[in-house]
């Protein structure tokens, strides 16, 4: 089993930046890839970014250029780091990791981002 803990979502002005943490606990072995899904009131979840094992990463179109995925192994963490937000990516942002038999999800952490 693995458990995540997200934080770093909030309020935003338009053109402003937020950092979004993911912390792993557990049996953080097995994670190979992890990465970031957002769901818009009444959309269905779409994929923000990923990044593997290798650290190769992998952007949504909406997020490329604006969007940054890292992950540190030593603290089983990914990041997201969000810049030039806009209105359009309020939503609430989710981390998860591949395991090596499931995928695992956060809670989810809001992001809202005024215009």
């Amino acid at each position: 089993q693995v458990q995540l803990v997200e934080s770093g979502g909030g309020s935003v002005q338009a053109g402003g930046s937020l950092r979004l943490s993911c912390a792993a606990s557990g049996s953080t072995f097995s994670i190979n890839g992890m990465g970031w899904y957002r769901q818009a009131p009444g959309k269905q979840r779409e994929l923000v970014a990923a990044i593997t094992g290798g650290n190769s990463p992998n952007y949504g179109d909406s997020v490329k250029g604006r969007f940054t995925i890292s992950r540190d192994n030593a603290k089983n963490t990914v990041y997201l780091q969000m810049n030039s937000l806009k209105p359009e990516d309020t939503a609430v942002y989710y981390c998860y990791v591949n395991g090596a038999v499931a995928v695992y999800w956060g809670q989810g952490t809001p992001v809202t981002v005024s215009s």
